[in-house]
């Protein structure tokens, strides 16, 4: 269940990277010449918040939080509840594969 839209996601996205590049007291120019990420992409995503994950990384890597962002999406470590269930952890697999749907 989400707790917040995508495109209010998307919006705080793009007001946050363009708020960490006002910080830096960098343009759009700069940013986008800094980054690699083409100025045409950098103003479409600043207006519209649609970029590739490439360019977004980019992005993150000259204005900051690159390394937050692969942080935050570590896998959850498992919280076990009894010595039972640290034993039953590991004698399953690990999986390398989703299930098909």
């Amino acid at each position: 269940m989400l707790l917040i839209s995508l495109s209010k996601v998307q919006k705080k996205l793009v007001d946050n990277i363009r708020e960490r590049r006002l910080q830096m007291n960098l343009t759009q120019e700069g940013l986008a010449e800094r980054s690699g990420v083409p100025l045409p992409t950098l103003r479409k995503f600043e207006q519209k918040g649609l970029i590739s994950l490439d360019s977004f990384l980019k992005l993150l890597s000259v204005v900051g939080g690159l390394e937050e962002m692969v942080d935050v999406l570590k896998p959850k470590e498992q919280n076990f509840k009894s010595i039972d269930d640290v034993l039953k952890s590991e004698e399953k697999p690990i999986k390398k594969r989703g299930n098909k749907k």
